[in-house]
């Protein structure tokens, strides 16, 4: 990733630096004793200089000083006019929800995480919130469900766990065009601003499960939104102020040390990837990962994302057999989520899918005996010896003399 970004620092406004260096520079002009670390504002409130209030916080549910410091650098790496942390993955989709109100519909992915599935389940039970499931690999497919009642056109690309690839700018450009008051949503934790930037592909709305690559360690829970359109980017604010779903000082101090390490992280465990990719491959397997070339999606990904990732699925075409290679790995921890240090393994339809009904994922074509692998930055060739004592033991490969 070598895109330029513009600089934080006041005084060298011209000057524009690549991600890797923005990502670890923290503006932080206004601190009276010049702390090298943004400070951990644990207050629940803030003195005030007179009857009147008026103070730039006063209530940390409001806005707290450390909160601040992480938005401003989330907006600048997203490429957001203002960005929000609030309390998980599912909290900022929960925020952007509240946009819509009941008889409005929603245009989403028939591949999503079970998740955001059941959210969207929720407000069609409770709201009367329609969403219409269609195939986003297809970007005329959202055409005939874009009418006047459409409020949100939810997209993820790669989708989790089938690695799909949605199209950004020509589905934003459709949506624009035929609905000019909805809004393209794009969940992009699976990529990171490092690897893609939908707000600069045409979405109004990015957002993450900070929990995964951006904190990078698994040990909080977060959550981040960004807009490029101001008005937007009120409305969401006054929700996750009205509702108290902001981030905790402490929290925002461990995502802002967390997201300075995510290109070197990223960096790694792409790499990684990219090599258990081709190991999978040389044994036959079908592989679901946009950094192969015979991903289907393999340019259109390449035309938007500097980078394929580190997470990719597999077919073995057996239920049972995946059951044993999962429980044979041992450096792959057995684990929902992604974005770790660590290596992580899973069988979606059973741990972090298995909230979607049996038929549904019957519909939508999601093989039952798929394995998720979510790559971390350990030894690439532990990670392939583990892998491959795995698949030897469960039968899968024929045993090594």
């Amino acid at each position: 990733m070598t895109d330029v970004l513009p600089s934080p620092a006041a005084s060298f406004k011209e000057k524009r630096y690549r991600f890797a260096t923005e990502v670890v520079t923290v503006d932080n002009p206004d601190d009276p004793h010049h702390a090298a670390s943004v400070p951990i504002y644990q207050s629940a409130t803030f003195k005030q200089a007179g009857a009147g209030g008026g103070g730039e916080y006063d209530y940390s549910r409001s806005g707290n000083p450390t909160r601040t410091h992480l938005e401003n650098h989330l907006a600048k790496i997203m490429g957001a006019k203002r960005a929000f942390a609030v309390t998980s993955g599912m909290t900022a989709l929960d925020v952007i929800a509240r946009l819509v109100q009941a008889g409005d519909e929603i245009v989403a992915g028939n591949d999503l995480y079970g998740g955001t599935n059941r959210l969207l389940t929720f407000l069609a039970k409770s709201q009367n919130i329609k969403t219409h499931h269609v195939d986003t690999t297809k970007a005329e497919s959202v055409l005939p469900y874009l009418s006047e009642k459409t409020k949100l056109v939810l997209l993820e690309t790669p989708t989790n766990p089938l690695i799909r690839i949605a199209d950004i700018p020509t589905i934003s450009q459709y949506v624009h065009d035929k609905c000019p008051r909805a809004l393209v949503v794009v969940d992009n934790t699976m990529m990171s601003p490092y690897l893609q930037r939908p707000l600069e592909l045409g979405a109004d709305i990015s957002y993450h499960s900070a929990t995964k690559y951006l904190a990078g360690h698994h040990d909080l829970m977060a959550g981040v939104l960004g807009t490029r359109d101001e008005a937007v980017a009120e409305q969401l604010y006054y929700v996750i102020n009205a509702t108290g779903c902001g981030l905790g000082p402490f929290d925002s101090w461990l995502l802002l040390r967390g997201v300075k390490t995510l290109a070197v992280r990223m960096d790694k465990q792409q790499h990684n990837a990219v090599r258990i990719n081709s190991f999978l491959e040389s044994y036959g397997f079908k592989v679901h990962y946009p950094g192969s070339t015979n991903h289907p999606q393999y340019e259109l990904h390449k035309k938007m994302a500097t980078g394929p990732g580190a997470v990719l699925s597999f077919e073995t075409g057996d239920i049972a057999l995946s059951e044993r290679i999962v429980e044979a790995a041992k450096l792959w921890s057995i684990s929902v989520s992604f974005g770790c240090v660590n290596s992580l393994i899973s069988m979606p339809c059973r741990m972090s899918h298995a909230s979607i009904p049996a038929h549904v994922r019957a519909e939508r074509e999601f093989p039952e005996d798929l394995i998720r692998l979510c790559v971390g930055i350990e030894d690439v060739e532990d990670l392939l010896d583990d892998l491959k004592t795995a698949l030897e033991q469960a039968g899968a490969l024929p045993s090594t003399p």
